[in-house]
């Protein structure tokens, strides 16, 4: 896809609003819920878009130790490690001599040891809440023309799955966003458990994460997935994600999501204060290592998350994620403080609009960009588009999905859009073992129904339809 270039598109402090998670489900069952759209937008520029006093550095390949304490010596202290690109460590590291982000940043590019400097932006997830299903119509983002209830605008998952295809424990999905939880009945058989690493204390696989049984916490730097309160995160939107995506189907309970059985590991970066380009990369890089040190089959990463500004250092990662043959599935965002979706291809929407071809090196672009849809067809009145920059649309208003402590209900949101395409993704795979991530890219955009109101809005000009997956 001819995105806008990420160059053009570099504005400090560039925020995308999000519409935050509304957390007034009280009813036991989770119905007739009222919604509420709960916006926060921040002033570009402002802290809160990234953490204040910490940047992130890229370093040459020839700056070595002695490049890096020349930086440490001009005010700044290491933290961390975050990802090796190029063979060269990309640090974060604390402001020690007081001086602002954007000085410091402006400062360390013209020092001939830094590949790039940038702040270490700020991500929240995006999704409006509301109120369990297939047959009742509830879960009309799994419905098409030819599934009973009738629902043309749903995904066609119905039709898919009467043909037989309803997914595959071989095919994986890595959920970057909140954790999960990982005992809810409708998820628990289709959780990653790590055969690699026993639970002992020790990091058995060398990954450099002790015990990651289903995945890892970045936000909180441990293995606990699943925390489930307001100190380390909720796990609310990452639960719901990965319902649509993998929610057990046919055991007469609760939802089913558009794959029956798949497998999704769990890289939960946003935490009670949401999450951090760090953190962020190092769950990319987490999911490319899996793939690569194991042969884990995982198609995808589904990202319903934004905020901040052009991160050099997240395309690095996710560049790196798709050499590998992973796809990063993006939320298109939700709108501004008006509630009004934006156009991304002119005010960017970061890492939906990153443009990943590894420098024209790949080929192909392995971001696919999701804007949400309602019920009737309609583009959802929040909803972020782009004709250049937004790819496909998919079911994302009222979407009822799993949720923290087995329960359910329905969010809106472009979040709830993504899971349905990285779902679509997995769903392929499984019907078409061996396929390349460029074969299943394809395949979800060929597979775009004409719409109405994505015409000119998106590059496909239609939504996800997987009833022929």
């Amino acid at each position: 896809m001819n995105r806008t270039s990420r160059r053009s598109l570099l504005v400090p402090g560039l925020i995308l609003t999000a519409l935050l998670a509304a957390c007034g489900q009280t009813t036991t069952s989770r119905t007739d819920a009222t919604t509420s759209d709960v916006t926060a937008q921040a002033v570009p520029g402002a802290a809160s878009n990234r953490v204040e006093g910490e940047v992130l550095v890229q370093f040459t390949r020839e700056a070595g130790n002695r490049g890096v304490a020349d930086v440490e010596g001009r005010g700044l202290r290491t933290l961390e490690r975050v990802a090796v690109t190029n063979g060269a460590p990309l640090l974060r590291m604390r402001i020690t001599n007081g001086q602002a982000v954007e000085a410091v940043t402006r400062a360390l590019s013209n020092n001939p040891n830094v590949a790039f400097a940038e702040p270490n932006w700020i991500y929240t997830h995006g999704a409006v809440s509301n109120d369990p299903s297939y047959t009742d119509g509830t879960l009309w983002g799994m419905n098409g023309s030819a599934t009973t209830p009738v629902n043309t605008y749903g995904s066609g998952a119905g039709s898919a799955w009467a043909a037989g295809h309803t997914g595959s424990r071989n095919v994986y999905v890595g959920v970057i966003d909140e954790g999960i939880q990982f005992t809810h009945p409708d998820l628990a058989g289709n959780v990653w458990t790590n055969p690699f690493d026993a639970v002992d204390g020790i990091d058995n696989d060398g990954n450099g994460y002790v015990d990651d049984t289903h995945g890892w916490d970045f936000a909180n730097g441990n293995n606990t997935v699943f925390d489930g309160n307001k100190r380390e995160g909720t796990d609310e939107h990452g639960t719901h994600v990965s319902g649509t995506i993998g929610a057990i189907g046919g055991n007469g309970q609760g939802v089913a999501g558009v794959n029956w059985n798949v497998t999704v590991i769990s890289g939960k970066f946003l935490g009670a204060r949401g999450g951090t380009t760090a953190d962020a990369i190092k769950a990319v890089d987490y999911f490319t290592d899996l793939k690569k040190r194991h042969g884990l089959n995982i198609v995808a990463t589904s990202n319903s998350w934004g905020g901040g500004g052009f991160s050099q250092g997240l395309l690095d990662a996710i560049n790196r994620g798709g050499d590998a043959g992973i796809l990063f599935i993006a939320a298109a965002g939700n709108g501004g403080s008006d509630g009004v979706g934006d156009n991304n291809d002119t005010t960017a929407s970061y890492p939906s609009n990153y443009e990943c071809t590894n420098g024209g090196r790949r080929g192909w672009d392995c971001v696919i960009g999701v804007a949400a849809i309602d019920r009737t067809g309609a583009l959802a009145r929040f909803s972020n588009y782009g004709a250049k920059t937004v790819d496909i649309g998919a079911p994302g208003v009222s979407v009822t999905s799993t949720l923290p402590t087995n329960t359910y209900g329905a969010y809106s949101g472009t979040s709830m859009a993504t899971p349905h395409v990285s779902g679509g993704a997995a769903l392929y795979a499984s019907t078409h073992p061996g396929a390349t991530a460029q074969q299943i890219r394809d395949a979800i955009i060929a597979s775009a129904k004409a719409t109405p109101s994505l015409g000119g809005k998106t590059s496909t000009g239609g939504r996800l339809d997987v009833s022929g997956f």
